[in-house]
């Protein structure tokens, strides 16, 4: 898929006013980047509206070998046409799940409290094809809320890890969890279907290599029905102990 068509769907699902305001607070961010270190991750300032990125941190360049100027100028379709090929269509299925979801099944209210996950693979610098897990959080939304300026977070992994291409969007609730509202493995559609977002809750803890006291008390539900999440999850993929779901679930483990 050529840019011009990955432009076409990204604008029909980012459809919206053409003039954005960047607050106060994001320039706050940019101000804090100054002090992180160097490391496997970066952050960018994304506008949905004008396809551009108003901000990308350092560590872009460390991370990537690509230049931030070229980033700057050439925007997101430069970034899109490092894509993998073989994950553009798969992407795109993630970006337009995820805003149907958003702006049909999830409520507005919500909106401002929610944090958006998903994987590709780009050509660094050196010709190689990295994954990466990219995590956004809504930061600023139009006059029909829905969102168009993101704060975006990249971690890169190593050239050799391969990985599903999944979407996740995930609640922050008013006991400060993140509760997993939606969940769709786009390579395979047949992983996690049969999981409840309550038994996918436990999951991502497990992997996390949680107790189940800590995962009764943190999601407030008895010791007892933890452990009956468990048995059952552990029944529907066929899996003998916990140990063996940490491996099954090794590569999505940021997704699930």
């Amino acid at each position: 898929m050529n840019t011009f068509s990955i432009n076409s769907v990204y604008e029909e699902i980012f459809k919206t006013f053409p003039q954005v305001e960047i607050e106060e607070h994001i320039k706050k961010i940019i101000e804090l980047d100054y002090y992180y270190p160097y490391n496997s991750t970066f952050f960018c300032i994304t506008n949905t509206v004008t396809k551009q990125f108003e901000y990308i941190s350092k560590n872009f360049t460390a991370c990537t070998g690509l230049k931030n100027e070229d980033m700057l100028k050439g925007g997101m379709d430069y970034f899109w046409s490092r894509y993998h090929e073989n994950d553009i269509n798969l992407w795109l299925q993630c970006l337009q799940g995820l805003m149907n979801f958003t702006m049909n099944e999830l409520d507005p209210d919500k909106r401002s409290k929610m944090s958006y996950t998903w994987n590709y693979r780009i050509k660094n610098a050196q010709g190689k094809f990295v994954t990466i897990i990219q995590n956004t959080t809504p930061i600023q939304f139009d006059k029909t809320n829905k969102p168009i300026v993101g704060l975006a977070h990249y971690t890169v992994l190593e050239d050799e890890i391969r990985m599903d291409i999944c979407a996740s969007a995930k609640y922050l609730n008013d006991k400060n969890e993140y509760e997993t509202l939606y969940f769709n493995n786009i390579s395979n559609k047949n992983l996690l279907g049969a999981v409840s977002n309550r038994e996918r809750d436990i999951i991502r803890q497990l992997l996390v290599k949680k107790t189940s006291k800590e995962i009764a008390e943190s999601l407030h539900i008895s010791r007892h029905t933890v452990d009956t999440h468990r048995r059952n999850i552990l029944k529907k993929f066929n899996l003998a102990s916990t140990g063996e779901l940490i491996s099954y679930f090794k590569g999505n483990i940021n997704l699930i």
